[in-house]
């Protein structure tokens, strides 16, 4: 599609291209602008009706949209900022710079302005910035005639309408549904028909609390009440959906040693890809130099038996395979909030109970190994015990580091399998090395 609309643009056949993009979707019709020039960009976004144009704009990158912006008159920037929804332009303004954000501010109306302003003095991350206020709300005396007249006249701005909220004095005391108005008897009123079991988050509440509530429940939108419990705005379902994949992207670069990249890969230059990454490969690589240690204080054991060396990473892998099976599990068992610090224990003698069973099956796959390669009775011991030994450990370090991580308040994520890996590399080396001590007494 996109070559032929560079034709179309080529000929300026402005209404056979208006024909063809009106029928898309907004987030299609944003990737395909993406792909134009910037000059076809902005002449094809202005061939758009007002109304798509507006939606489009939102699900547009920010290098676009302040491509566009920068070419918008004050009018134009006003009729899209009056279509888009209020944590649409929030979104919007916290990827400009500055002076864009002025303009951007200066072309709303004042209450706008201020519901912007409302979002974004609320903590990164929280519930607060990511609602938006643009919801339908109802007085308990309402009728249901009336309160969907109220609907009609007011939701075609709203965010949605499926979920309405009663507030008395602007405390949230029930929730009535579209289904509720247009299935019931008229003259009922909303306070007879409204569910007072209302489920909402606190404005300052972790955004990945809001989302876990939000998969818990099967909600599409969820009421946000301040430390008063007055509502001040609701978090839609497409704003979780975001928020789901903005953790998650966070988690994936935090186990694999790095710091989460705010951009798209290719849009990050090198020096900033470097830079995310090298602070973790050094602490790792100084924390290996542990590893080396240990090998030099055993080299007498090498000379010995030099065949001691070959299994060093056979149980190094094993020891962090071992590790990052297990805290990937706890890992993903506190980001859903099945597993709390309160289960430690109950994690702890699990993990030792898989550890068991694991390391044994693995011990006995070697020992038979290591009898038929090598028929002796004294490595094939160490290395079955060494492998039991390390397996156990390492499970209960892969368990117990994110649990503690949680416990002090930092991110899980961060024990992940770079760390965990590190660490095993270590305690294997001194279970193998100890063993093998005790067992070639000669050495």
């Amino acid at each position: 599609m996109t070559e032929k609309i560079l034709e179309l643009l080529s000929q300026k056949n402005y209404v056979k291209i208006k024909a063809m993009v009106t029928d898309l979707y907004p987030a299609d019709l944003a990737a395909l602008l993406e792909t134009l020039s910037p000059r076809d960009i902005t002449l094809l976004f202005r061939i758009l009706p007002k109304e798509l144009a507006a939606e489009t704009f939102t699900f547009m990158d920010s290098d676009t949209q302040m491509h566009l912006i920068s070419g918008f008159s004050d009018r134009e920037l006003r009729e899209i900022l009056d279509e888009i929804f209020v944590d649409d332009a929030v979104d919007i303004i916290e990827e400009m710079p500055a002076n864009v954000v002025s303009r951007i501010l200066k072309n709303t109306d004042n209450e706008t302005r201020k519901q912007i302003n409302n979002i974004l003095k609320y903590p990164e991350d929280s519930a607060g910035s990511v609602m938006t206020t643009e919801y339908v709300y109802l007085h308990k005396n309402m009728t249901v005639k009336q309160a969907l007249e109220k609907i009609r006249q007011v939701g075609v701005v709203k965010e949605t309408i499926y979920n309405c909220y009663v507030t008395e004095a602007r405390k949230l005391i029930g929730i009535v549904t579209i289904l509720d108005l247009v299935t019931g008897d008229e003259d009922s009123t909303i306070e007879s028909i409204m569910d007072t079991n209302v489920i909402y988050v606190n404005t300052h509440e972790d955004q990945e609390v809001v989302a876990r509530k939000f998969s818990k429940y099967d909600f599409l939108a969820m009421p946000v009440v301040d430390n008063e419990e007055r509502m001040v705005g609701i978090i839609t379902v497409d704003d979780v959906m975001d928020v789901i994949a903005e953790e998650n992207e966070e988690d994936f670069s935090k186990m694999a040693a790095m710091s989460p990249i705010d951009d798209s890969y290719f849009k990050t230059s090198v020096f900033t890809h470097a830079k995310k990454r090298i602070g973790w490969l050094i602490f790792l690589m100084l924390s290996a130099t542990v590893t080396g240690t240990l090998l030099t204080k055993y080299e007498q054991a090498f000379q010995a038996i030099p065949l001691l060396v070959s299994f060093i990473p056979m149980l190094m892998s094993t020891g962090g395979n071992c590790g990052s099976q297990s805290s990937t599990t706890i890992i993903r068992g506190l980001a859903t909030g099945e597993i709390q610090f309160s289960d430690f224990l109950r994690v702890a003698f699990k993990e030792f109970r898989i550890s068991l069973l694991v390391s044994t099956i693995l011990a006995l796959t070697n020992g038979l190994r290591i009898l038929i390669m090598y028929r002796d009775i004294q490595l094939a011991a160490v290395i079955t015990l060494s492998i039991m030994g390390t397996v156990i450990i390492a499970k209960f370090i892969g368990c117990a580091l994110p649990l503690a991580a949680k416990k002090i308040k930092l991110d899980p994520a961060i024990m992940a399998a770079p760390l965990i890996s590190t660490i095993l590399d270590t305690c294997s080396m001194l279970i193998y090395f100890q063993i093998a001590t005790i067992v070639f007494e000669q050495i």
